[in-house]
């Protein structure tokens, strides 16, 4: 497949929670345009069976490879932790993704007890058992399954008495065993963050790997001379074949150059 620097990077989440990593690439990368591809219809994938996961991710990259991409960000824990082996076997081209950031929250941690914050399909993963086995004899991990908190995001609730009562569920037990880093999962969290602090208050750090994930883009853009040249702001798709009204209020007037679009994919 031939690419050129000028194409935009291609990035696709089960629904909008991508975009917390959609916005770090942007920050960091101002110059290059992007197409954000919110599958919002089948969210969440956490639920899902590896092979539907596989067929999903499958169907995104080809529509994003359609609109000449030149690089795909997996940008969803699930996927990316069931599919992204079979789309680099597959296609040739470039693919980021993104895992719970167990080693950081390693290094990090003073009471040596870590909680990861995920969906049943990142935690039931074989590639995040490879990757969290690795620290299980120097750590404690928590595992918990989010369930619920991807619907609730999808439907604009996220500052809702539903979501601090899913939430506190969740995390009470995390500060009852001790726990000071916590890793966010799924690249929905993020935008829970306010709504986690008024939980947690400051006895956690938290981690999620959003900027990491836009640096690691960034080097492998430079690594393959397909980094956008042309100094003007870059131009933004995002796409979402489910309702746009959260996409819109999660993007907001924060980035110019921005078109929002409902389209069957």
């Amino acid at each position: 497949m031939v690419q050129s620097a000028n194409f935009p990077i291609g990035i696709f989440d089960s629904g909008v929670g991508g975009t917390s990593i959609w916005k770090e690439i942007v920050t960091l990368l101002p110059n290059e345009n992007t197409i954000y591809l919110a599958d919002s219809k089948n969210a969440p994938y956490g639920e899902k069976s590896k092979d539907e996961i596989i067929e999903l991710s499958i169907k995104n990259t080809k529509f994003l490879l359609n609109q000449n991409c030149k690089i795909i960000v997996v940008a969803c824990n699930t996927a990316t932790t069931n599919a992204i082996k079979t789309l680099r076997q597959k296609y040739d081209i470039p693919f980021i993704g993104i895992e719970p950031a167990i080693k950081p929250a390693a290094l990090s941690t003073k009471t040596n007890v870590v909680g990861i914050l995920a969906t049943k399909g990142t935690l039931n993963s074989e590639l995040f058992e490879s990757t969290s086995s690795l620290f299980k004899e120097k750590i404690t991990i928590i595992e918990t399954i989010g369930k619920g908190l991807v619907d609730l995001i999808e439907n604009g609730e996220i500052n809702s008495p539903e979501m601090s009562k899913l939430l506190a569920t969740y995390l009470q037990p995390m500060l009852e065993q001790n726990v000071d880093c916590l890793v966010l999962g799924c690249t929905h969290y993020p935008y829970l963050i306010p709504q986690i602090r008024k939980i947690v208050g400051n006895k956690m750090q938290i981690i999620d790997s959003g900027l990491a994930v836009a640096k690691q883009t960034k080097a492998i853009l430079e690594k393959n001379n397909l980094l956008q040249v042309n100094m003007q702001k870059g131009k933004h798709q995002l796409f979402s074949n489910s309702t746009i009204q959260v996409l819109e209020m999660l993007v907001g007037n924060q980035i110019a150059l921005t078109e929002i679009k409902k389209r069957d994919f």
